[in-house]
């Protein structure tokens, strides 16, 4: 149970799972106090259901509104949930980072609706805390491959975001298909590009920000 309840504040508010379990341990072990004076278990139930209303109508009272744009307030509210990581010496660092990456994704119409996995984190070997860096954009974490041709620089690129799969179909029965011969190799690789290109040839449109037209790949 108390897993569960450190995996479902995890899940709300991605931190306080060690506090959660402490205030938990505590109630139970009240509970069992009052159980083990003869209090029903139903009432018990009862009093820590009142118990957790009358809790949130004091953290309520207590609570201050912070507006999206106020960022130095939502910087210190970060830096005080990084105080108790591991890397609390680089709270300094990583809670501004942290904060104008939720901005950056963020509807300010509709801040409730903020998806933290529009977020991304790239762990790279080497380095230190105090390489990491906001990219404010697409990361593509492959490296070209120069041995097939690859190119190492592009400028003025015009790149495609494609939400689906670009493959050859696949067969629906778990067969093995035997080529004896490159003549019919060769035909396999033809029909497959041929079959993509055409896929690439029915057209589809991306808007490239900031130029208002449409451009066809």
């Amino acid at each position: 149970m108390l897993a569960e309840l450190s995996r479902s504040q995890d899940a709300a508010a991605g931190d306080g799972t060690a506090t959660v379990v402490v205030i938990a341990g505590a109630l139970l072990r009240r509970a069992q106090s009052l159980l083990a004076a003869g209090a029903h278990p139903t009432a018990a139930a009862d009093s820590l259901h009142r118990l957790a209303a009358r809790a949130v109508q004091v953290l309520e009272g207590m609570a201050i509104p912070i507006e999206l744009t106020d960022r130095d307030s939502l910087v210190k509210s970060a830096s005080t949930a990084l105080n108790s990581k591991v890397v609390s010496q680089y709270s300094g660092l990583l809670a501004p980072l942290a904060v104008d990456a939720a901005l950056s994704v963020v509807d300010p119409a509709h801040p409730e609706l903020l998806d933290l996995r529009d977020i991304h984190i790239i762990k790279k070997l080497g380095g230190t805390m105090d390489d990491t860096e906001l990219v404010r954009g697409l990361i593509f974490d492959k490296k070209a491959s120069h041995a097939a041709g690859g190119p190492s620089r592009i400028e003025n690129a015009k790149i495609a975001v494609i939400q689906f799969q670009i493959s050859p179909p696949k067969t629906d029965i778990e067969q093995s298909v035997i080529v004896s011969d490159y003549a019919q190799m060769d035909r396999i690789l033809r029909e497959e590009r041929n079959y993509i290109l055409g896929m690439v040839d029915q057209g589809f449109w991306v808007r490239c920000p900031p130029h208002p037209e449409e451009h066809l790949v």
